[in-house]
């Protein structure tokens, strides 16, 4: 985990191509004191990188993130008011990358909307 102590997974089911997960936000990490102070928000980056290392946990391979054909961010993520979020991902590899479809939402709120590829790395 790249961002030690930021979130931790709750639940992970994997059934063949699709991956759904609950992660948990820890409000008090560093990382939300700097990205804003008195009003924190889930940077952007923090969340590809979740979802990098979720969709690396399903597949077991290492992962390069090598083309976002399409991201949405459609809403804030406070962790003080939304720190479980979930993350539903559908994979597929072939030739060596992985091709996902994301979606990451709280309650009934899609936070975040994601189409990349990732190489395999060795």
């Amino acid at each position: 985990m790249l961002l030690e102590g930021l979130y931790i997974i709750t639940s992970f089911e994997q059934q063949d191509a699709e991956v759904t997960a609950m992660i948990e936000l820890h409000k008090e990490h560093d990382i939300f004191k700097g990205h804003f102070p008195g009003n924190p928000v889930m940077p952007g980056v923090c969340m590809l990188q979740m979802i990098k290392e979720l969709t690396e946990k399903a597949t077991g391979k290492n992962l390069f993130l090598s083309v976002s054909s399409n991201i949405k961010f459609m809403a804030i993520i406070n962790p003080e008011v939304n720190p479980v979020l979930k993350v539903a991902i559908t994979i597929s590899e072939e030739d060596g990358v992985v091709k996902i479809k994301n979606t990451s939402s709280f309650e009934d709120t899609v936070a975040l909307k994601l189409s990349a590829t990732f190489k395999v790395i060795a």
